[in-house]
């Protein structure tokens, strides 16, 4: 009787455990407005810097999950970030093979938190709605560095700071060949009056 209740245990655990991880990533925002369901996360997660990516938007009504067509005509889309200091407009476009699914692509290149502020109409419903990512929401845009391997490779702005610096040195180094050559030519100038 032991034995059968241990092999029951076992067998409820493996199946638990597939059953949680076959489970998909949350990796939208779910969010009621008004008959609606709105569903909120980016075309790609991770989110990286410098990878193709974008607004990934499913409108489905609440009641019965169907698709919401024809929003592209009128919600509006815009990316936000750095608290706002930077702010784009997203063109919605339809997805051909499943209605109620839109995208707008673009890529993002600040490490981050960013926001998709979705406006217009549903039917008759007003929307209105700032989705944010975070814990429990939708990724924030990282780093490609963290996903390297086996080497990593210097991100962007390490490489824009390398050139910021060997731009500078090399200034300075023209700078200083300048004066050499002013203060060599200085000398020879008295040595050639001389003859």
């Amino acid at each position: 009787m032991t034995r059968i209740l241990s092999v029951a245990a076992a067998l409820a655990v493996v199946v638990g455990a597939l059953g949680w991880f076959a489970s998909p990533a949350s990796a939208h925002e779910r969010r009621t407005v008004g008959p609606y369901t709105f569903i909120v996360g980016w075309i790609a997660e991770p989110a990286v810097v410098g990878q193709s990516n974008g607004l990934d938007l499913t409108v489905t009504e609440t009641a019965g999950g169907k698709p919401v067509g024809g929003l592209e005509k009128t919600l509006k889309a815009q990316v936000i970030t750095g608290g706002g200091a930077k702010i784009r407009a997203l063109e919605l476009v339809p997805d051909g093979d499943q209605p109620g699914h839109y995208t707008s692509g673009f890529i993002p290149t600040r490490v981050g938190d960013y926001a998709f502020h979705i406006s217009g109409t549903a039917g008759t419903t007003t929307v209105d709605e700032k989705f944010e990512s975070g814990p429990n929401r939708f990724d924030t845009v990282t780093d490609i560095v963290a996903l390297e391997f086996p080497d990593q490779l210097p991100s962007a702005a390490e490489l824009a700071r390398q050139l910021a610096d060997a731009n500078t040195k090399l200034t300075v180094a023209i700078a200083l060949g300048a004066l050499a050559l002013m203060i060599s030519l200085a000398s020879v100038v008295p040595a050639l009056r001389r003859r």
